[in-house]
């Protein structure tokens, strides 16, 4: 599997003590600091963030997400979560040893934290919860079986409820003709829930590349929607494909920054340069992407 979507998880200044616990909480999981704040040239609001940790990456058997270390401006939100497939077939076929592995994963996870669904058994799953940790991520914990296309251990699940509601599967189509995202499964409601109908989407996934992504209209209503506290990560190969996504994706004039937009959904995005890591090695990298909105390659 070659990742290429990447969920960025906004850390309030715990950005360290957050990696230590979800490569602790997580199977196979370990984490690692990739990136640090300079100490100097930093807004007045990061200098107490001068010489720590800016990125932290968390590595979940084949998969990563980052850890975004940064102040009080934004908290992630169940609108964006995580879904962990708990497969058999990676267990040599137990359904055991995979409910024994959800279990455990599901108790360091929900430690400190507020369950939001119950683990528990369910029309789809034999065994399933929705648990938000200590951190305010959202994670559903899923005993699947799988069959067609395999899916990834870990997919970010887009909820779409509040200022989103009933709009999942416009959104799918949309990312489809973005990213040229290929579809999966997609169930609708079969009678009226809450604010969902019989026209909205009770769950749906996608897949950009190897990478998949879950989707659903909320059957409740919501009082939160899509924020920048969890992102979705594009890199792109090179400045003329930056330019394309950008320019399509960008809803939201006021919220581009660093990379940074909000698409038309309210979802959050980083449009990056694939070779990101290699361009903040530069001198004043750091003070250069502060200067942009939309990344250009030949201004780091």
């Amino acid at each position: 599997m070659m990742q290429k979507l990447n969920v960025n998880l906004w850390m309030q200044g715990t950005g360290d003590e957050a990696g230590e616990f979800y490569a602790q909480a997580l199977p196979g999981g370990s984490m690692e600091v990739e990136s640090r704040y300079p100490t100097e040239g930093l807004l007045e609001f990061q200098k107490p963030l001068a010489g720590k940790a800016l990125t932290v990456t968390v590595r979940v058997r084949d998969q990563r997400f980052t850890l975004i270390n940064a102040g009080p401006d934004f908290t992630p939100n169940p609108s964006i979560s995580l879904m962990l497939n708990f497969d058999p077939l990676d267990y040599g076929g137990s359904i055991d040893a995979a409910r024994a592995e959800l279990d455990r994963t599901w108790e360091k996870l929900s430690l400190g934290g507020q369950v939001l669904m119950e683990l528990g058994e369910y029309p789809y799953s034999s065994r399933y919860g929705w648990v938000q940790d200590k951190y305010n991520v959202s994670w559903q914990l899923i005993l699947t079986d799988q069959e067609g296309d395999p899916r990834p251990f870990m997919m970010p699940s887009l909820l779409f409820g509040g200022a989103a509601q009933n709009r999942a599967a416009e959104a799918i189509e949309y990312y489809n003709q973005v990213f040229g995202a290929r579809e999966g499964m997609l169930v609708t409601y079969p009678e009226p829930t809450g604010p969902a109908t019989t026209d909205s989407v009770m769950f749906a996934d996608f897949a950009l590349g190897d990478d998949w992504v879950t989707a659903m209209d909320s059957g409740v209503p919501q009082d939160f929607t899509f924020n920048p506290g969890v992102s979705l990560e594009w890199p792109c190969e090179g400045q003329a494909e930056l330019d394309r996504v950008w320019d399509v994706l960008s809803a939201v004039p006021e919220a581009e920054q660093c990379g940074w937009l909000t698409d038309k959904f309210g979802v959050s995005w980083q449009i990056v340069p694939s070779n990101l890591a290699e361009l903040m090695l530069r001198p004043n990298a750091f003070e250069n992407l502060l200067a942009m909105k939309k990344l250009v390659i030949d201004e780091f």
